[in-house]
């Protein structure tokens, strides 16, 4: 084996390593039977009785899944949109403006986008009377709102490289434009849909500073929970929830693989 092989494998195992033996750590004391986190007690499955127990935490589990799979399906709707026009639309009135403020929210600190969506929300509270009160439907716009641009990032790159003859001859077919969109266009980019709702869910899951500033007392969510418990110290509790979480994550993306697998088989012995 060369010295550049050798190079390579320690660079790809430490760049691992970095990456998933904390996670691995992580899952492994959540099966810690002792109380402390960083004292290894023996192997048990107590933190995840009290994390099935604990009214918080699952409240605001549920609470995330409500306000993520809302925000992302939004997210897809508007993302979808907005990278077909930059597509497909070559020319249309402020088509720059349009493009900068899509990316905008990729590159703008989280603090200033949740500073400003506040200051938002507060302004339609003053001039409409909307919303009441910042709560679930507040988070799922804020969410859906900086998703979107992510989701449209992927539909206009999958997109660049799709096969416009498609489209063309399904129109010399006599198809309409709203049939060639439906039936060809998205089924032909449906792995950036997926990957675009799969994204959105997680940010959307995974955010705290956007929901902090423009949450309510009856919208906490799960990654607020988390940190207002880690404050005082990190529990076991903790550390089964996470894993919980990742197992979920896991589970998820593992489907969505095979659904694009599946549909791939599929295109490839219809074109066979």
């Amino acid at each position: 084996m060369s010295r550049i092989t050798l190079v390579r494998a320690a660079a790809l195992a430490f760049g691992f390593g970095f990456l998933y033996l904390p996670l691995a750590l992580l899952v492994a004391y959540s099966f810690n039977a002792s109380r402390l986190v960083a004292v290894w007690g023996g192997w048990s499955l107590h933190w995840y009785g009290e994390l099935a127990r604990d009214a918080k935490f699952r409240d605001a589990a549920l609470t995330s899944v409500e306000i993520a799979v809302i925000a992302a399906t939004l997210a897809l709707a508007l993302g979808t949109g907005a990278g077909l026009a930059m597509a497909r639309v070559a020319r249309f009135p402020g088509r720059a403006v349009f493009g900068f403020l899509l990316l905008a929210p990729l590159v703008v600190p989280e603090v200033i986008l949740g500073l400003s969506l506040l200051l938002l929300f507060v302004a339609s509270q003053a001039w409409f009377g909307w919303p009441a009160s910042r709560g679930v439907a507040t988070v799922t716009i804020a969410h859906a709102t900086f998703a979107a641009c992510f989701v449209a990032v992927l539909v206009r790159a999958q997109l660049a490289g799709f096969d416009r003859s498609l489209e063309e001859a399904a129109l010399d077919l006599g198809a309409t434009p709203g049939r060639v969109l439906w039936q060809v266009t998205l089924p032909g980019i449906r792995a950036a849909l997926v990957s675009g709702w799969l994204l959105a869910f997680t940010l959307s899951f995974d955010d705290l500073v956007v929901a902090s500033f423009v949450s309510g007392p009856s919208a906490t969510t799960l990654p607020m929970a988390v940190y207002s418990s880690v404050r005082l110290g990190v529990t076991p509790e903790v550390n089964a929830l996470a894993t919980a979480f990742i197992s979920g994550v896991a589970i998820l993306v593992g489907l969505a693989f095979a659904l694009i697998a599946r549909q791939e088989r599929q295109r490839r012995q219809a074109w066979a």
